[in-house]
């Protein structure tokens, strides 16, 4: 009888029933589009960090440098003097960069502290490679102008230099532990990655866009400081920008810049995720002079449109959604208490007839709760429509990395070899999750429980012999 009665008042008030449910469906459809577009700038946002930090990192340690400390200096170039003048001379430099080094022995301290699941140490460098050559001036003697035959001093005709400058940088990568740091953002697409028994080998990885600049390719050598490397390998970077240009074992590194059992940057991976805080504090007060800085970190200095459009979609689009709700669920109340109202003389009679309040009540309220099932497919309809929209348009936002310390590197803002502030662009896009479609149906059968309580409410109140007086 319930269900019989439920068909046909739906069916006899289509018009009322689809006025409520496409007043729930806008409400729920731009929650289900605000929530997407809010988890697209949340994976926009871990693409930008993962630019830093590698896939698996936590949290990076580091010491910052200071305006008294210096790691290599300036840099400086010797070329010595040739009888062959037109000999080419070439002279590289090679220098740690970021931040102040940290002893090997730091990893070893850093790993062994509580909720640290990994350590791994790398060492950013930069290199400097002038190359050219020499040409050798001719003097020539002058005829004085004021007596004849007189000669003047000598001059130099000709000569001077040519000389290019190459600056590229070079990552020491712990080779035995390569789940861990800043390679983790890139796959091999031609040839190999290192192997654990290539830590002290004079083999490298070569970042996609430098090979393709340097025209180099697998089994092609590359020269540094006068050590010659083989590559093997050529790293494609997931997020379009690599954290650095060539890749090598961190003991080599250390050797090219005098930088024994030192690190600059140490990776971090904790053994539980919601535990960061916690074992940085730790970090910080058990390994003196680091810093440790997080993903959390790291996000509040992205700046540029995915920052504005990420601040409007999680402040902006929230109170939105939360305004646009309750106001859909109070026109749903309002629109079926004012249907309870026109069928006053309904209720009185079926009260009349020997039904209860109770019975009414729960009527009143089938009736809502269908129209808010009804308005919740609508809504997660038509909010999977925008979702779609603004994936399949893809809108262009940039990032722009910030420094949180002194230094650039992993940890600090900025990747090795970068400036501390380097913009990024990055392809929104606008994923339905299953947890979003769960929430759209839970508002769905909240706006008509909403309404069907406040409706059912007045038509429990109405009295038989009152509701027979009144005409409908």
């Amino acid at each position: 009888m319930f269900l019989i009665y439920l068909r046909r008042e739906l069916r006899r008030r289509k018009k009322a029933a689809l006025v409520i449910s496409m007043g729930l469906a806008l409400g729920i459809a731009l929650v289900i589009t605000v929530t997407s577009v809010s988890a697209g700038m949340t994976a926009a946002q871990d693409k930008v960090l993962q630019s830093l930090y590698g896939l698996g990192t936590d949290m990076t340690v580091t010491k910052a440098q200071t305006s008294t400390t210096s790691t290599n200096g300036t840099p400086k170039f010797s070329f010595g003097a040739k009888d062959d003048s037109s000999k080419s001379q070439s002279s590289d430099n090679v220098r740690v960069q970021g931040f102040q080094t940290l002893k090997s022995t730091v990893v070893t301290d850093v790993s062994s502290q509580k909720g640290v699941d990994q350590a791994v140490g790398g060492l950013s460098l930069s290199v400097t490679k002038v190359d050219g050559s020499f040409t050798q001036g001719k003097a020539k003697s002058t005829t004085g102008s004021g007596q004849r035959g007189a000669t003047g001093q000598p001059q130099v005709q000709g000569g001077g230099a040519d000389f290019s400058v190459n600056s590229y940088t070079v990552y020491g990568t712990d080779v035995a532990n390569q789940d861990l740091g800043p390679m983790t953002t890139s796959k091999i697409t031609k040839g190999t990655t290192f192997t654990s028994s290539q830590s002290n080998s004079k083999v490298a990885v070569v970042d996609s866009a430098y090979a393709k600049t340097k025209k180099y390719s697998v089994g092609d050598s590359l020269t540094i400081s006068g050590t010659k490397f083989k590559i093997i390998g050529i790293a494609t970077a997931d997020s379009g920008d690599s954290t650095a240009n060539v890749y090598i074992p961190l003991k080599q590194a250390q050797t090219l810049s005098d930088s024994k059992n030192l690190v600059t940057t140490i990776y971090v991976k904790a053994t539980d995720s919601k535990q960061i805080d916690t074992v940085k504090a730790t970090i910080q007060k058990n390994v003196s002079g680091t810093t440790v800085t997080t993903s959390a970190d790291l996000a509040s200095t992205v700046s540029g449109s995915l920052s504005t459009a990420s601040n409007l979609a999680t402040s902006v689009g929230k109170w939105l959604s939360i305004a646009v709700l309750i106001a859909a669920f109070l026109v749903a109340a309002l629109l079926t208490s004012s249907a309870v109202s026109r069928r006053v003389r309904e209720f009185g009679t079926l009260k009349a007839l020997g039904w209860k309040s109770g019975r009414v009540t729960r009527q009143v309220m089938g009736e809502a709760f269908v129209n808010g099932l009804l308005g919740g497919a609508l809504g997660i309809a038509i909010g999977l429509a925008g979702a779609y929209t603004v994936t399949a348009i893809s809108p262009t936002l940039t990032a722009s990395l910030g420094s949180t310390s002194s230094g650039g590197g992993p940890g600090g803002g900025a990747r090795p070899g970068q400036a501390a502030s380097k913009a990024i662009d990055i392809a929104l896009t606008a994923p339905v999750s299953v947890n979003t479609i769960a929430i759209a149906v839970a508002l769905a059968v909240a706006g008509g429980l909403i309404a069907g309580t406040f409706g059912g409410w007045r038509a429990s109140r109405l009295r038989p012999a009152d509701a027979l007086r009144r005409v409908e």
